[in-house]
Formats: C-alpha cells, sequence, structure tokens
C-alpha cells in the first residue's frame, strides 16, 4: 500500500483509539459524557480533552479483508438477516450509534445517496450498535430510509471481521458487486468523500480498475482531497 493509503488507515485507527473509552460506555449503556468525542474525519488527530493535551498514539493499521465477511443481525422487527440478502449489490455500509453526533449528521446524506444510487445497484446498509427500542424511534423521528440491522456485541464482532476491533462511530465499509471491501472511511461521512470512493467502486464494478488499484485511487485521493481542507 502507498503511503497515502497508511496515512488514510492509520488515520483512522487513531480515531478508534479515541472512541474507545465511548464503546466502553456503551456496554454499560450510558451516554458517552462531553469530553469524549468521535473524530469527524480521518485527517484529524483525535481529541481525548477540552482539557488534557494527551494523544492516542499511532498504531498498526485495521487488517482490512479483501471479501465481506459473512455476518448475521437483526432487523428493525427483530429478524434474522444476513448480510448477504444484498449480495450482488454494491453496498455502502453505515456503522452508527443513536448517541453519535456525527452519526446523526450523516444521515440526511445518506438518505439522499440511497435514493440517488439504487439505480447504479448500490445499497446503503445501516448497522446500529444499540437497543433496538431506541433505534426504531430514532429511525422514525429522522425518517431513515434505507434498511437498518441491530446489534450489540455481535455488531462489534461484525465491525472486527471487518478489521476494526474498537469501533470509532460511524465508520463506513465500501463493497463492490462481488463483494470485495473496496474502502473503509473511518469519521463522518461527507459527500465529496462518498462521490470519489463511489466513482472507484463503479469503476470497479466495470472492470475498468482492479481491487489493488481501486484501493490505492482512492487512499491517494482522500489524502488530497484531505490536505485542502
Amino acid at each position: 500500500m502507498t503511503y497515502g493509503g497508511l496515512r488514510f488507515l492509520g488515520a483512522g485507527v487513531l480515531a478508534m483509539l479515541c472512541a474507545w473509552a465511548g464503546a466502553r460506555l456503551y456496554a454499560n449503556w450510558h451516554t458517552p459524557p462531553a469530553e469524549i468525542r468521535v473524530a469527524a474525519g480521518l485527517a484529524s488527530p483525535p481529541t481525548v480533552s477540552d482539557t488534557t493535551a494527551e494523544r492516542a498514539l499511532p498504531q498498526p493499521p485495521p487488517r482490512i479483508p479483501e471479501a465481506l465477511p459473512a455476518f448475521t443481525l437483526n432487523d428493525l422487527k427483530g429478524q434474522s438477516t444476513p448480510i448477504s440478502t444484498w449480495a450482488g449489490q454494491s453496498l455502502v455500509i453505515n456503522f452508527w450509534a443513536t448517541w453519535c453526533a456525527p452519526c446523526r449528521r450523516e444521515i440526511p446524506l445518506l438518505n439522499t445517496l440511497a435514493g440517488e444510487w439504487a439505480s447504479q445497484h448500490v445499497t446503503i446498509v445501516g448497522i446500529a450498535v444499540d437497543r433496538r427500542n431506541e433505534v426504531q424511534q430514532f429511525a422514525d423521528q429522522f425518517k431513515i430510509r434505507y434498511p437498518l440491522l441491530i446489534g450489540e456485541q455481535d455488531a462489534l464482532d461484525a465491525a472486527a471481521k471487518l478489521g476494526v476491533e474498537s469501533p470509532a462511530f460511524p465508520f463506513t465499509v465500501f463493497t463492490d458487486r462481488r463483494g470485495e471491501v473496496v474502502a473503509l472511511f473511518v469519521g463522518e461521512l461527507h459527500r465529496p468523500q462518498a462521490d470519489l470512493i463511489m466513482s472507484a467502486v463503479q469503476n470497479l464494478d466495470s472492470g475498468a480498475l482492479q481491487l489493488a488499484q481501486a484501493r490505492r485511487q482512492i487512499a491517494e485521493q482522500l489524502d488530497a482531497l484531505a490536505s485542502k481542507t
């Protein structure tokens, strides 16, 4: 992987370390206190607190699988739903939680993209690491129009299969129609990043790119985009 790719993944790991305390609090069903932040982008190092200068140390990048691993979670109705339900579609799998502010900010964009990309055989799937009744209320309030799966430890296990063992929310996984994992974006997703990644996914689906080329292109272009902000 190129230097740009390592920076892309490495920054994501920094965000994961910042959110580890939040994940621990989630396990006890507490709302994270204000000083625990989930990084909103890949380029910015996480802030542990407003009153401390401590920073998380860099860690090795997550080991992203080439293919989307198999996992099964319940949907909003409590029905067991394997991720293979959407086999043959390019997937945008967004891991989130109801208490996560960047996750809430993403929802209007994801709703818009779900409508725009449906004709291109792209499906957005939200995976809420939360309680089902809270997710149901949240989905109704924010009028989420894409499919949702819900889990607790089983959702965290699915994240670990994708190489994210200490989740920072939100993070988003992009796959092609063959189920290859093309990109893993940690932090709040914005329109420029989403369009950039999906352009590479579509080129991969059409045969214009191979997986390694698509990953390298995405990493380099996201790095260039981050340097402009």
